[in-house]
């Protein structure tokens, strides 16, 4: 038996192992990962002690790391108080460095973070559809963020995120891909395609923060702006800027415990190999 905690930052839900003996394979977060056939999340990370801070490494649900995840994070700070590590405030070491929380509701947290290292630049994609525009920003990990005029609950976001996903613009690593819409000065709304699940999430933190930096740049929001995600819960970017690009911003929203989980030996084997139907 393996114990995890089933945690959920604004619908991006993840399974999280307390100090482990040792770290999950690549097989094991996979088989975890998948939905319908085990507990299924969009990633695993391990969260452990490190003086008054805590540690976390963090794996996509393809078992490959990733530098940051930014709700992930807001998750591990919430495990962190439910455990007793610490009161309303902790420092997270990540991939992307150390980065400071705090509790901001009963069931939220607030992450605070640097400005991105560079103003987004806009790229057109080229798909046999014809191009498509948008603007590539790294907060923590590569962004592509794509303004989309209509409602976006037409977008094709699995068909046209898996294509610009592994687009040869943002070769080798790939990216994330974000739609995104401005609807008023404080607000938009976003679907999301993440890189390392493959497929649309219903929230995606760095997708929120690089909508922002976007947004900013364009001057179509301002700060704090209310970010709707296809999950339905609204996360908040708060902060201050240095002309149109945030010099260090927060991202607040809801960060939940789900609860304790026993994992069997079933939960590890393997998924089956996709059906290949008959004509």
């Amino acid at each position: 038996m393996t114990q995890f905690f089933k945690v959920s930052g604004g619908g991006n839900d993840f399974l999280a192992l307390i100090e482990p003996e040792r770290p999950p394979d690549q097989a094991e977060i996979v088989a975890w990962c998948a939905r319908g056939l085990s507990m299924g999340a969009d990633g695993v990370f391990v969260l452990r002690r490190a003086g008054a801070a805590i540690g976390m490494d963090y794996w996509n649900s393809d078992g490959r790391p990733a530098a940051l995840c930014v709700n992930g994070t807001r998750c591990a700070a919430r495990l962190a108080f439910e455990l007793g590590w610490a009161r309303d405030e902790v420092t997270v070491e990540t991939g992307a460095g150390p980065l400071r929380a705090r509790r901001s509701g009963p069931t939220a947290v607030a992450l605070e973070l640097p400005g991105p290292a560079s103003i987004p630049r806009r790229i057109a994609a080229e798909l046999p559809a014809g191009a498509v525009e948008g603007w590539a920003v790294t907060v923590g990990v590569p962004h592509f963020v794509v303004l989309w005029k209509p409602s976006l609950a037409d977008c094709p976001v699995a068909v046209l995120g898996a294509a610009l996903r592994r687009h040869p613009q943002f070769a080798p690593a790939g990216t994330n891909v974000d739609f995104v819409r401005f609807p008023a000065r404080d607000r938009l709304e976003i679907r999301s395609f993440e890189r390392g699940v493959e497929a649309e999430t219903l929230a995606c933190g760095s997708g929120v923060l690089a909508a922002t930096a976007v947004g900013l740049q364009l001057s179509l929001v301002r700060l704090p702006v209310a970010a709707l995600t296809q999950g339905g819960f609204e996360l908040v970017v708060a902060g201050e800027c240095v002309g149109s690009a945030p010099s260090r911003w927060t991202l607040a929203g809801d960060a939940r415990v789900l609860g304790l989980l026993d994992l069997g030996a079933e939960a590890s084997l393997p998924a089956p190999a996709p059906p290949r139907w008959t004509d």
